[in-house]
């Protein structure tokens, strides 16, 4: 998979250099590519905003360089058609199935915005151009960031860890809070490692009783228990 992101800030995506994702640059299975978009401006002062029409508090991140860095990425692999991601606090919510959708495609490229956000034409030009996958505006939480970065770290981990060769153990990933199948709607329960004592505390005895099938069906209601108590809104009615 290739992965672009650009950004004001390009360093602060180099923690994805690092740890699981790291190893996945290194391996070859991701393709990273970071783009400074003030190398995309026009002036001397290199700037990417601009106050925004009609009034309001803060800047508004200008059309022209988002164009210009945006085609100059897509140039690149003119045989693949990239899926551009927004991320905005006004997007839909970025879940494990929107990770798991993402890890099918080729090539993702990650915009990522600051200030008052990225002027609306950006989005509207991308989603309209048959060379592009469409435009996905994302959000990964009800909340507000300063800018794009820290989601993109979020949102490229997360799709990363589901691609082949990524992981360890590939059946990580099938046990993981909200995967798809039985996990879907639920978190998951409880995990533990030696010692079996530690601080008067104690791995819970099915654990270590070798029983597969009690094991199996301890965590299922462990999961359960805990998507009640934490996550209500997953069980529905």
């Amino acid at each position: 998979m290739r992965v672009d992101i650009v950004s004001i800030f390009p360093e602060y995506l180099e923690p994805l250099r690092l740890s699981l994702v790291g190893k996945a640059v290194d391996a070859g299975i991701i393709d990273l590519h970071l783009h400074d978009l003030r190398a995309y401006t026009r002036d001397r002062h290199r700037t990417v905003d601009d106050t925004p029409y009609g009034g309001g508090p803060g800047m508004v991140m200008s059309p022209v360089p988002w164009g210009e860095a945006l085609d100059h990425v897509r140039a690149d692999e003119p045989s693949v058609r990239p899926t551009l991601v927004v991320p905005t606090p006004s997007g839909r919510p970025f879940r494990q199935a929107t990770a798991q959708e993402w890890s099918d495609r080729d090539w993702l490229v990650f915009a990522c915005g600051r200030y008052e956000g990225i002027d609306a034409r950006v989005v509207d030009h991308f989603s309209g151009r048959e060379d592009w996958d469409g435009v996905c505006e994302v959000s990964i939480g009800d909340y507000v960031l300063a800018g794009g970065e820290a989601a993109v770290l979020v949102m490229v981990e997360a799709v990363a860890r589901l691609l082949p060769g990524v992981l360890g153990n590939e059946n990580s990933a099938r046990e993981d809070s909200f995967a798809p199948g039985e996990m879907a709607e639920r978190v998951e329960g409880p995990v533990f490692t030696k010692p079996p004592q530690w601080r008067d505390l104690h791995v819970p005895d099915v654990l270590l009783s070798g029983h597969h099938g009690n094991i199996e069906q301890w965590r299922r209601a462990q999961a359960d228990a805990r998507t009640a108590e934490r996550r209500p809104d997953l069980l529905g009615d």
